[in-house]
């Protein structure tokens, strides 16, 4: 037997392949970098280290399922840790909020303190996703969609013409509660007025399980899912770009690569489509979410104290973490933008209060061409352009016989978690 050839090594790949061996298929892994990780990888810079990408994910339930099930649990290979706060948002009128997560209570309070009333107008909204999570946990995201068998339920939910713009302006009548609700898929890239409601789910997910991290950097968890596929027995060939799909009679038989073609029963593709000319066609009507702006910084001296993550709402958006590892003395941020950035991301960053330019020590800039081309794709996986985009990405299934898919492009949410859902759908 030819076996399962598992095309891309970030976390959606490495999750599919650690699975796939689990289970008794014989995997081979293709990554076209010179590691595992995708996104979820350090960069290092004069004794300065940064994650790459994300620096905290949600359910953390997912991470933990994923390694039990291919092997020894999480807690024996990564110290997963909760965030409190989950990060504070500071809005262009001088008021702030300090976030909480996991905890209804603790919410509510937290938003009372920002105006009165407030709590009970963000608990009522946050409310209002538990029956669409459990309908979407159930029914889209662990098990694959088929419109013969769907739910009722789950097809009115997908078709919904209601925008979260929408929705956010009824739910929500202070602007700052909005900019807390919508922050995340704004910074994915995404228009809210193009975003169907369902997809502001991450508000229930946050206040319910909360959000982690791992001191010192969430690539921890590419480290030790790199090691899980070695101890699995998968073939793991870095430096090892697929072209393409070879197709007989309409099924899969091999992948073209630039070392040849390499045999397969079943492909699990864990990238963008788009890189291969067999699915291109399938994924026209779409287009990639594009990342933010990137700045890595190593600093010295006096900093503010921030928690791991501050939200500058404004346009543009800025968010800053803070969660790298550093000399002694020194400190590492990453400042992500989102919007119209006419000036330095550091500039705009100081006229919001926020002024470090003094303190840079060490720095490096991405850019959205940068990572994209990095990772071979975006880790945001597929802008929504309306309700329809959650039916015309590709993934799980495809028309092509034997051709699977996981990763950031295979689901409809952002994030670890989701493309950890996508790897461990019942196929």
């Amino acid at each position: 037997m030819a076996g399962v050839v598992v095309v891309g090594g970030g976390f959606g790949g490495m999750a599919a392949a650690a699975r796939l061996a689990k289970l008794g298929h014989e995997v081979t892994l293709l990554e076209r970098a010179a590691h595992l990780g995708g996104a979820l990888t350090t960069l290092e810079l004069d004794g300065f280290t940064w994650d790459a990408g994300p620096t905290s994910t949600l359910l953390p339930a997912v991470i933990r399922d994923l390694f039990r099930k291919s092997g020894r649990p999480l807690e024996r290979e990564v110290d997963l840790q909760p965030l409190d706060p989950v990060r504070e948002h500071r809005f262009a009128d001088g008021s702030s909020l300090r976030l909480p997560g996991g905890s209804r209570a603790a919410q509510l309070a937290a938003f009372d303190d920002l105006g009165p009333g407030l709590g009970r107008q963000w608990v009522d909204h946050v409310e209002s996703y538990r029956e669409v999570w459990e309908l979407l946990r159930k029914e889209w995201f662990e098990r694959p969609f088929d419109d013969d068998v769907a739910p009722r339920g789950l097809k009115a939910l997908l078709s919904g013409r209601e925008s979260l713009d929408k929705r956010l302006r009824r739910a929500l009548r202070d602007e700052r509660l909005r900019l807390v609700a919508g922050h995340r898929l704004v910074l994915d890239g995404h228009e809210l007025r193009d975003v169907p409601v369902f997809a502001g789910v991450d508000v229930y997910l946050e206040q319910r399980f909360g959000a982690w991290t791992v001191p010192g950097g969430l690539a921890a968890l590419g480290t030790a899912m790199a090691e899980r596929l070695a101890l699995r027995g998968v073939t793991v060939l870095t430096g090892t770009e697929a072209l393409d799909l070879v197709l007989d009679a309409g099924r899969v038989t091999a992948v073209r690569t630039v070392r040849g073609e390499i045999a397969a029963d079943h492909v699990v593709v864990a990238i963008d489509p788009r890189r291969l000319p067999a699915l291109a066609s399938y994924v026209r009507r779409t287009v990639p979410a594009i990342p933010p702006v990137v700045c890595h910084l190593g600093l010295r001296g006096e900093l503010p104290d921030l928690p791991h993550e501050v939200v500058v709402h404004g346009e543009p958006m800025l968010v800053v973490r803070t969660g790298g590892r550093a000399p002694d003395g020194g400190a590492a941020w990453t400042v992500l933008g989102r919007g119209r950035l006419a000036e330095d991301v550091l500039t705009a960053l100081a006229r919001r209060g926020l002024d470090v330019r003094s303190q840079v020590v060490a720095r490096v800039d991405r850019s959205p061409r940068d990572l994209v081309e990095e990772w071979g794709g975006s880790p945001h996986g597929v802008l929504w352009q309306g309700p329809r985009t959650a039916r015309t990405r590709l993934g799980p299934r495809t028309p092509v016989a034997g051709v699977l898919t996981a990763g950031a492009h295979a689901t409809t949410g952002s994030g670890l978690p989701f493309a950890g859902l996508s790897a461990a759908q019942r196929r």
